[in-house]
């Protein structure tokens, strides 16, 4: 499956993060050639590195892959414990 723009999005994100990318492929536990190969758009990440990723970076996995502009999860409309019990979701 390809991900529209998401070599741009590693790099973009990865820049904002202040990070090399032997920093980023360090923090995945991957190496910096892998890291290059997104960015290059050689390869494409397997979903387990683009869950890192969108945890790293505090974005939607979405966000990360193209399909949307959307950087977070929005939480309007939900009520103070829908809130707290997403946290727990995601922190765990």
């Amino acid at each position: 499956m390809a991900y529209s723009g998401i070599d741009k999005r590693i790099k973009e994100l990865r820049k904002q993060k202040g990070l090399t990318q032997s920093e980023l492929a360090s923090l995945l536990g991957i190496s910096k050639s892998v890291i290059s190969s997104y960015e290059n758009a050689v390869h494409q990440p397997p979903y387990d590195i683009l869950i890192k990723m969108s945890k790293l970076f505090d974005v939607t996995p979405d966000y990360l892959i193209g399909s949307t502009e959307q950087r977070t999860l929005s939480t309007e409309g939900l009520t103070e414990t829908q809130i707290q019990s997403l946290e727990m979701i995601i922190q765990e």
